[in-house]
């Protein structure tokens, strides 16, 4: 029987219960039969793939590069995924590069299609290096169908210290965060921005992120997020304003003041 990851409880509570049983739940997932079968298939044929054809012409081994970098819902745009990869990401105008949604580049990036170069699906560690992605992306799926706000908190733990860690100005981190569209619902549920941010001026945006960053966290620079409290912060604010925001499209003001107040007592 397949392991269903679950969590008991939403909002904080629930993240807290979430990441103390963390190791035990991903191991019981990562031994489900059907799972195994994928990355043991992904393990022994990657290596014989030398292009983007090769890649997008085989069902099996698309399905879990996608589901690595979280874009498994563009399995049937195959023409899509295949010119993504096949430009690559050395030239300015590559299709990855003037996509909004950064996860593009990064998933063209890995593979290395597009240069003289071999492709990088046959180096060593190359297939260790996707499945270990597209393992905690399944797991995070998996949440997701329970509780959303706990795969985005997922999330945020997986990407942002990578982020951090990467040779990137400041402006270029925030840009890196802002064009990810889960990382983005973080911070902006996190920072109460209203949803219309999105278009404004994309450097009246990063002003605005660095702003509500420097409120909420203390600090606005991208680097904070190497150290794990920062993170563990920024989600915190993240699934009390989440919750406070589904409490409040359900209760009337007055409902909640009554409930505030019971509460209190």
């Amino acid at each position: 029987m397949t392991f269903q990851p679950f969590v008991p409880f939403a909002g904080y509570s629930g993240w807290t219960f979430l990441s103390r049983t963390l190791p035990e739940q991903t191991a019981a997932f990562a031994a489900s039969p059907a799972l195994d079968r994928d990355m043991t298939y992904f393990r022994e044929n990657i290596g014989a793939v030398k292009s983007a054809d090769d890649l997008v012409g085989d069902f099996r081994l698309l399905r879990v590069a996608l589901g690595a970098f979280g874009l498994q819902d563009d399995m049937p745009n195959k023409a899509f995924i295949r010119t993504v990869l096949a430009e690559g990401v050395s030239e300015g105008d590559a299709l990855a590069n003037r996509l909004a949604d950064k996860r593009y580049r990064a998933f063209s990036e890995a593979f290395g299609f597009g240069t003289s170069l071999p492709p990088k699906s046959g180096t060593p560690g190359f297939a260790d290096r996707i499945l270990a992605r597209f393992e905690r992306q399944e797991f995070e799926r998996a949440i997701g169908t329970q509780n959303e706000d706990m795969r985005l908190a997922l999330t945020a733990t997986r990407e942002l210290p990578e982020i951090a860690e990467r040779d990137l100005t400041n402006d270029a981190a925030w840009f890196t965060i802002m064009g990810n569209p889960p990382l983005r619902k973080i911070f902006e549920t996190a920072f109460g921005l209203p949803s219309g941010v999105g278009g404004i001026d994309l450097d009246r945006q990063l002003k605005t992120f660095e702003e509500r960053s420097e409120q909420v966290l203390g600090r606005s620079d991208v680097a904070q997020f190497r150290e794990p409290e920062q993170v563990e912060e920024l989600i915190q604010a993240y699934l009390t304003r989440s919750q406070l925001n589904s409490f409040a499209s359900v209760n009337s003001p007055a409902s909640i003041a009554l409930t505030l107040l019971q509460g209190a007592v």
